[in-house]
């Protein structure tokens, strides 16, 4: 694995009794690499994501997180690793900085010249929003505020690789526009590298460098945003109306689309739209599509949309 590799899966494969819920997954990620796995209820996300983290032993397929097998991590691989559950059942009676510098406590012996750990308990409260409530009790902590004790405790050891599942379940919008430019900070300015699932596909589309797709346990897509959207046919969609009735037309060139249109039709075209796809609209189609087993319908001509 290059030294800049942080996760390099190949093949993975976990079968239950004579189902396969993740079959033939293959990707990478690099050093400072954001990554957003999507998928619906049992795609196999959540599967792969403990496999990758050490707590589930897998079927078949090669593996490596940090240049090492997560089936023989040791403590000092685990403490380069951070994960942020959707639940964490913390103790009620415990107060945030006093929790945070326990647990902290835990990680100063895997400090390196590189990565100093612990990180300072002051800065990550003041970090992840917490600061007015350091000496608060957990149990008075609303669920967002909790949520952000939960992140806290991801990466209080200054993960190289942090995975986190749903992060930003129970977030108002201030709180989730605060912790999309904490994982930011922790890919541009730490170098981290991330991984999270969410069903929040605005969220995906803004945080993501890459989107993973898996749909029945097979990865279905892997790219940039923008580059889903153009591997999907109808990457925008021209609307007009020509006499009184509404065409809609997919087209990869809607420029070119729009200008065959009018040197066609000219005055006669109204209510021109254009509307270019959304990560869900690629989404959908990219999942319904593998559900279905159906190829890509081929791209009509004006002709044949105007018949």
């Amino acid at each position: 694995m290059a030294s800049n590799t942080v996760l390099d899966v190949a093949g993975l494969r976990m079968r239950y009794d004579d189902t396969d819920v993740v079959n033939g997954v293959t990707f990478s990620a690099t050093r400072g690499e954001v990554l957003v796995m999507l998928g619906p209820n049992g795609a196999g996300k959540t599967t792969t994501i403990e496999i990758l983290e050490g707590f589930r032993r897998r079927s078949a397929g090669q593996v490596e997180v940090l240049g090492t097998d997560p089936e023989h991590g040791d403590e000092a691989w685990r403490a380069r690793i951070g994960v942020v559950l959707q639940s964490w059942r913390d103790h009620a009676k415990w107060r945030v900085r006093e929790l945070l510098t326990h647990m902290g406590g835990y990680y100063a012996r895997y400090s390196t010249d590189r990565v100093a750990r612990p990180w300072n308990v002051d800065e990550l409260i003041e970090l992840v929003g917490l600061a007015e409530h350091a000496n608060a009790k957990i149990a008075n902590l609303s669920g967002g505020q909790r949520r952000r004790l939960d992140v806290a405790i991801g990466i209080v050891g200054r993960p190289e690789l942090l995975f986190m599942d749903e992060p930003t379940a129970g977030f108002d919008p201030a709180a989730r526009r605060d912790f999309h430019d904490l994982v930011h900070r922790l890919a541009d300015l730490e170098e981290t590298t991330v991984l999270l699932t969410t069903h929040d596909l605005d969220e995906a589309e803004k945080l993501a460098d890459r989107i993973l797709i898996l749909a029945g346990g097979h990865l279905i897509a892997d790219g940039s945003p923008d580059a889903l959207a153009r591997s999907v046919e109808g990457e925008a969609q021209v609307g007009w109306s020509i006499d009184g009735q509404r065409f809609i037309h997919p087209t990869h060139t809607p420029a070119e689309f729009v200008h065959e249109l009018y040197e066609q039709h000219g005055p006669l075209v109204t209510e021109l739209e254009v509307r270019r796809s959304s990560l869900e609209d690629t989404y959908m189609t990219l999942v319904k599509r593998a559900e279905s087993g159906q190829e890509a319908a081929p791209v009509r001509t004006l002709a044949e949309v105007t018949r």
